[in-house]
């Protein structure tokens, strides 16, 4: 979760709410400095490459990265006839991207007519994630989407007791679980393979998930249990202590912390990202 994609405090499923006497309207736009360097890569070019990137929060939608038309490579950008409206920014044109041999149909947009509290944008162009070869923070990779700067993940060792259960049947005891904090959401205790019975677990083929902060998920069935657990065989290093551990969905599966049974609470149920351009298993976990 981030500032306005999920549950967050600008997203239409925000779980709590402003302490303000009056309702805020149902859609509120935000834009802040990204204060890194970001450059996109496409058609063996780098075409783009700003320290000035503003990033758009609006509600329902991952952060948007719009770059200063001055620091965008010559010639990169060609209009193209596709027009829009956005519903708070107005109208929107589109650009052909092209690079080497490359172009990209729709693979750039910019604002035309702003509102004047939305000044800030004015001659500044987004990129289509999806039509890019790769976006980079530096020389490293960013996969999935801006790096929101909302978004934080706390990993934590505890020695409370779970225990998971379907049916009649222990999956999982122990001691030793690592609690996982992440923005907006109920934790989620991972589990070393030591304490589980890995038999109960049968591999989903061809379905794993893609998570910009913490990699790629693959999933597991328990019996009759479907996507009962999933794991991060090979996390990213900035929360590699949950590689190759184990969750396990408490609304699938029964899940007991310290004799209380888990639930998720309304909201807290994971929107899943999907893999990033359909990307390789070997590309998703390159991102320098």
């Amino acid at each position: 979760m981030g500032l306005s994609w999920q549950q967050g405090p600008l997203s239409s499923g925000a779980i709590e709410r402003f302490l303000v006497p009056e309702p805020l309207p149902k859609r509120l736009l935000y834009i802040e400095p990204l204060r890194r360097r970001m450059r996109v890569r496409f058609g063996g070019m780098w075409i783009a490459d700003s320290e000035h990137v503003l990033l758009l929060f609006e509600p329902g939608r991952y952060p948007v990265a719009y770059f200063p038309e001055t620091d965008i490579s010559p010639e990169t950008l060609e209009h193209s006839e596709h027009t829009t409206r956005h519903p708070d920014l107005g109208d929107t044109s589109w650009y052909i991207v092209k690079a080497g041999e490359k172009q990209a149909q729709r693979g750039a947009w910019q604002h035309v007519d702003l509102p004047a509290y939305a000044s800030e944008l004015q001659s500044r162009v987004a990129f289509s994630w999806a039509a890019m070869d790769a976006f980079y923070e530096e020389d490293e990779r960013i996969l999935g989407h801006a790096a929101d700067s909302y978004h934080r993940i706390d990993i934590r060792q505890t020695s409370r007791n779970l225990i998971v259960r379907h049916g009649d049947r222990v999956i999982a005891d122990t001691k030793r679980p690592l609690a996982l904090y992440e923005s907006g959401f109920a934790p989620r205790w991972y589990v070393p393979r030591a304490d589980i019975d890995e038999s109960a677990l049968t591999v989903v083929e061809h379905h794993q998930t893609f998570c910009p902060y913490k990699g790629l998920c693959s999933y597991y069935d328990l019996g009759d249990a479907r996507l009962g657990a999933w794991s991060y065989r090979e996390a990213y290093p900035e929360v590699g202590r949950i590689s190759d551990l184990v969750s396990f969905e408490p609304d699938v599966v029964s899940v007991e912390l310290d004799g209380t049974q888990l639930k998720l609470e309304t909201g807290q149920t994971v929107i899943t990202h999907g893999p990033d351009r359909e990307l390789s298993v070997a590309e998703a976990r390159l991102r320098g």
